[in-house]
C-alpha cells in the first residue's frame, strides 16, 4: 500500500475497510520485528483513526430530550511525583508556576507545593462551588490520585459525579512508550487496575496525560473494554474513532477552553475568562440551535481553586442557567449515546 497515502477507516456501520486491515496487518508485523518498530510509515498509519466529516456535511446532532448544548465542566485531579528517577528535566504533564527546569531527581518544592495546593485547598472550593450551583462534574484522576489522594475520589464518588481514567501518574506521558506498545500497554492497564480497585467498576473513558496519546493508544483501550477517549480537541460534537476491537467515540477535550490557557499562557484575569466563556457558551447555544454541540471547560484545582476565581465560576454557572435547553450532561452519558445514534448524524 502507499505509506503516504491517508488510510481510509470504517464506514457507517462499523466494519474496518480493507486499507485499515491492511494496516493494521502491517502494524503487527512492526510488533513481530519484521519492521523497524520506529517507522511509522511501515504501519500504513499515518492517517488519524477517523473519516473527516466537515461539519458542513453532517446531518443534524439532536441530543436527548431535545437539548441543544451539552456542557461538560471537567476537573482534573492529578499527582505528581516529587522526583523522578532521572537526570532529565522533569515535564509535570504540564506549565510549571517556575519555569526554571530542574531535573526529575531534585525536589522542586515550589512546583511541587503550588499543584499540591489544589489538592490540598483548591479542590474542595472548587467541589463547594460546584455543588452550591447543582451542577455535575467530570472528574478526571491519575491513578496515584486515588491511591495516594483518596478523600478526593471518594467525595466524587460520595455525590455521583463522573470519574475518568487519567493516566498513571501526571508526569508519566504515554509518548514515552510510543515505540513500545507492551510498555504502553502495560501503563494503561495497570492505571484501569486501580481505577476498578477504589472505584468499583470498570472504566468506560481514558483522558491522556497532557492530553498526549499513541498511535496505539485508541487499539488499546478499546481492547480492554473502553467506550471513549478524549485526547482529540478538534471538534465542537463527538464522533467515532476507530479501532481493531470496533469503534469507540472521541468526546472532544479543549486546550482552549481551559484553565491552563486563560490564566497562565494567556495571563487573562478573571474579568477577562467570563467575558470569553461567556461569548463560547453564546455563540456555541445560537449555533445549537440547528445542530447540537458540546463545550467542555477544563479545569486545574490548582490554577482555578484560588479564592479569587470563585466569583468568576458562580457568575458563568449563573449565566448558562439562564438558558433551558442545556444538557449538563458527562462524558460517559455522551458516549453511551453517541454510540447508539452516530447514523443519524454522520453517514
Amino acid at each position: 500500500m502507499d505509506a503516504g497515502r491517508p488510510v481510509s477507516r470504517c464506514t457507517t456501520a462499523c466494519t474496518l475497510d480493507i486499507d485499515y486491515i491492511l494496516a493494521r496487518k502491517a502494524l503487527w508485523r512492526v510488533r513481530a520485528g519484521v519492521y523497524n518498530a520506529r517507522s511509522v510509515y511501515a504501519t500504513g498509519l499515518t492517517a488519524m483513526p477517523y473519516d473527516w466529516v466537515p461539519i458542513t456535511r453532517r446531518k443534524p446532532l439532536v441530543w436527548p430530550g431535545g437539548k441543544r448544548l451539552a456542557l461538560i465542566i471537567t476537573m482534573n485531579c492529578e499527582f505528581w511525583d516529587l522526583v523522578k528517577d532521572s537526570d532529565k528535566p522533569y515535564y509535570a504533564g504540564g506549565p510549571p508556576m517556575l519555569p526554571d527546569p530542574m531535573p526529575g531527581n531534585v525536589a522542586d518544592f515550589p512546583n511541587f507545593t503550588w499543584r499540591e495546593y489544589g489538592q490540598r485547598v483548591g479542590v474542595w472550593r472548587l467541589f463547594d462551588v460546584f455543588e452550591q450551583a447543582g451542577v455535575p462534574l467530570s472528574v478526571t484522576m491519575n491513578a496515584k490520585t486515588a491511591l495516594e489522594r483518596r478523600e478526593i475520589i471518594d467525595h466524587v464518588k460520595s455525590r455521583g459525579w463522573e470519574l475518568v481514567a487519567h493516566n498513571y501518574e501526571q508526569g508519566e506521558l504515554l509518548p514515552a512508550h510510543a515505540f513500545d506498545e507492551a510498555a504502553e500497554r502495560k501503563l494503561i492497564a495497570e492505571t484501569l487496575r486501580v481505577y476498578e480497585q477504589v472505584v468499583g467498576k470498570k472504566a468506560k473513558g481514558w483522558l491522556s496525560s497532557s492530553l498526549r496519546s499513541t498511535l496505539h493508544t485508541p487499539d488499546i483501550l478499546a481492547a480492554a473494554g473502553l467506550t471513549f477517549i478524549c485526547d482529540y480537541m478538534n471538534d465542537d460534537q463527538p464522533y467515532l474513532v476507530q479501532t481493531a476491537s470496533g469503534p469507540i467515540v472521541n468526546v472532544p477535550y479543549s486546550i482552549e477552553i481551559n484553565d491552563f490557557t486563560f490564566f497562565h499562557r494567556r495571563a487573562m484575569t478573571s474579568k477577562d475568562a467570563l467575558e470569553m466563556l461567556c461569548g463560547q457558551f453564546d455563540e456555541l447555544y445560537r449555533e445549537s440551535k440547528s445542530t447540537g454541540k458540546m463545550m467542555n471547560i477544563g479545569l486545574h484545582p490548582h490554577i482555578s481553586g484560588h479564592p479569587h476565581r470563585m466569583q468568576f465560576f458562580r457568575d458563568f454557572l449563573a449565566h448558562a442557567k439562564r438558558h433551558d435547553e442545556v444538557w449538563w450532561t458527562t462524558r460517559e452519558e455522551v458516549a453511551a449515546w453517541y454510540l447508539q445514534n452516530h447514523r443519524s448524524h454522520i453517514a
